[in-house]
């Protein structure tokens, strides 16, 4: 076990709200141990920055940790020459180039059917009904999965995370994730003919195009759907409720003071849709006084860092003014979120203009419920307009 300073949490109240929890940490030590997680913590963002680029220590080759096993080796689990040949096959389908030229107008298109099929309703779930399905229609486009359903696209991404954060180790969980992974496996499995016959920019056409192990594709798919269904759906369901209960911050975007971009990577700052990325320590590593041992789990909590108090002004706060320079919501070394173009697009240039200019009026009709600390975001959001 870590000789790093134990804090105790309640598994419930922590998935809840972290964020107490989090803040005690770092006001205890840069980094703890926590029982309930068999787990040690870096809490602080500088340490965040520096120790998440020591591949050598904290290996991201974790051959038993929940993803690996669940959904594959994919390429977030790799690290070196195996991890940077795998990022550069699937750069075409991400980049910023390809995002502008290619996904964005697929992005609106599919934005706009959906702000369409809520018109004369007068009121709604936001997650359900908005950033859900406006989430996954990005996500099929970019994945080539483009005969999944919405819903079933929610579904897949929905069992493989509770899936890779299962660190109580429930049965159910980790049923319904394999679940989640064999409907993806068919679902690729019918597209296969139809990409090669016509390539295209999805990341399913550009693995097969660069010739990479069918087992690879399979392993990537799942991880763009892990991540790129949930975390932009509660993101912009998440940066709707921030704006909404903070009208003095919505009315600078209004304005022009500030940009939907801006609400966006402030509101990820805030509530880190990704709070947390496990590491395998690969070789004894002392920190702040510290002994790390080899194959002991380390977690990088990303929401920990966008919090520290050493770092940014005013870290409790939604605050479109502040500086949000040093936020790590994206990663901070070689496993950046290759998704972090298309993400900014999608909510920042797309799903929050679109949805503010069509309800202008858009307020609260009840309570937003939140959960999560490894992913987090908004688990309903009533919403109403005239």
């Amino acid at each position: 076990m870590s000789d790093a300073m134990v804090y105790e949490i309640d598994p419930q109240v922590f998935w809840r709200d972290p964020y107490p929890d989090l803040k005690r940490m770092r006001a205890m030590a840069p980094v703890v141990f926590v029982p309930q997680l068999g787990a040690t913590l870096i809490v602080r963002r500088q340490d965040i920055f520096e120790q998440e680029k020591k591949t050598e220590v904290f290996s991201s080759d974790q051959p038993g940790g929940l993803m690996t096993v669940l959904m594959g080796q994919n390429m977030m689990r790799k690290d070196g020459a195996d991890h940077l040949a795998e990022r550069k096959a699937i750069f075409s389908t991400v980049s910023p180039k390809t995002v502008q030229r290619v996904w964005t107008d697929q992005f609106r298109a599919a934005t706009e059917q959906v702000l369409a099929g809520l018109k004369g309703q007068g009121r709604c779930d936001l997650v359900r009904d908005y950033a859900l399905p406006v989430s996954a229609e990005a996500l099929k486009a970019m994945t080539g999965l483009t005969q999944m359903s919405a819903v079933e696209m929610d579904r897949v991404s929905q069992g493989m995370i509770d899936g890779c954060a299962n660190y109580a180790g429930d049965p159910e969980v980790e049923a319904r994730c394999h679940d989640c992974t064999a409907s993806i496996d068919r679902h690729i499995d019918e597209m296969i003919p139809f990409v090669d016959a016509a390539p295209d920019q999805s990341l399913l056409s550009v693995q097969r195009q660069a010739g990479m192990e069918d087992a690879q594709v399979r392993a990537n798919i799942k991880l763009a759907i892990s991540g790129g269904q949930n975390e932009p759906r509660d993101a912009i369901a998440g940066t709707v409720w921030a704006l909404l209960q903070n009208p003095d911050q919505l009315e600078l975007v209004r304005a022009g003071r500030a940009a939907w971009r801006q609400a966006f990577e402030e509101y990820a700052r805030w509530m880190s849709p990704i709070g947390m990325s496990p590491r395998r320590v690969a070789q004894k590593y002392e920190l702040h006084g510290v002994t790390l041992k080899p194959e002991e789990r380390v977690f990088l909590m990303f929401g920990s860092g966008n919090r520290d108090e050493a770092v940014f002004a005013r870290p409790d706060a939604f605050d479109l003014t502040q500086d949000i320079t040093a936020a790590i919501s994206f990663g901070a070394g070689p496993h950046f979120c290759a998704g972090a173009w298309a993400a900014k697009a999608l909510i920042g240039d797309v799903a929050l203009p679109m949805l503010f200019e069509r309800f202008s009026d858009l307020r609260l009709d009840g309570a937003a419920e939140f959960g999560g600390w490894a992913f987090r975001g908004p688990l309903q959001m009533p919403v109403r307009w005239d």
